[in-house]
């Protein structure tokens, strides 16, 4: 697979995840967002994005070493997330149920799209 359509799809991905939290803050409900959340949210999406472009370099130079990319670039990317919220608890004062649903609704919703994105690359892997 091209990386071109990978980020389209990442891009297209990250409008759709980012429209429930502008929905949230547009309708008066925004107490439901940590203060930080756009920092949160821009931090992962970027990492995100560098892991998959990661893995896509791997993918076309040698696509033996897909899967081990792909573990080392969540490995790599859970382990930098994990940084981020010590250094972004010690800074800044947040509801902590707040914060950890807002967290783990980016989170989940990245590393959901990396699966997919190795599915998909294995699934055309396994029909050539």
């Amino acid at each position: 697979m091209k990386i071109g359509p990978i980020i389209a799809f990442f891009l297209l991905f990250t409008l759709i995840i980012a429209v429930p939290p502008v929905i949230l803050q547009y309708s008066g409900n925004g107490n439901l967002l940590d203060t930080g959340f756009w920092t949160i949210f821009i931090f992962m999406s970027v990492l995100t994005f560098l892991v998959l472009m990661l893995m896509m370099v791997v993918y076309q130079k040698n696509a033996e070493y897909f899967a081990q990319a792909f573990l080392a670039g969540t490995t790599v990317k859970i382990l930098g997330c994990l940084i981020f919220i010590f250094v972004f608890l010690a800074n800044n004062k947040v509801n902590k149920l707040i914060f950890g649903v807002d967290f783990f609704y980016i989170y989940l919703l990245n590393t959901g799209f990396e699966i997919y994105v190795l599915l998909r690359n294995l699934r055309h892997k396994n029909l050539r």
